[in-house]
């Protein structure tokens, strides 16, 4: 398994206020979209994430995410070394996922860039 790189998760109550000082301090566009009433930008290295309260606290139990080059592989390095995946894979917007708690307790979401 490849760790391609990491994106830092970001919970924002108002995500219009939040996206342009992103922009500006990535330097790039945010790409938007929505996933479980959640709106999602993603700018850079940040995931900018906005939505119900209840569905952020979920949102903020995942320490990060972590780009790999494929997420079966990701699946089954993960499972023998302990890891417990919590869900996935599944495709989303960003590529196929899956979330893992590791056997420090920490959780990941883990994403291929396939298309």
């Amino acid at each position: 398994m490849d760790i391609l790189g990491a994106t830092l998760r970001v919970c924002v109550d108002d995500l219009e206020t939040a996206v342009p000082f992103y922009e500006r301090l990535a330097g790039g566009t945010a790409l938007r979209f929505e996933r479980g009433g959640v709106q999602v930008a993603a700018v850079g290295c940040f995931l900018l994430m906005s939505g119900p309260k209840e569905q952020l606290e979920v949102l903020r139990k995942v320490a990060a995410t972590i780009a790999v080059d494929d997420v079966d592989t990701a699946h089954q390095v993960l499972s023998d070394l302990g890891a417990h995946i919590v869900a996935g894979p599944v495709a989303s917007p960003a590529g196929r996922n899956l979330i893992a708690m590791h056997p420090d307790g920490m959780v990941y979401e883990y994403v291929d860039r396939r298309q």
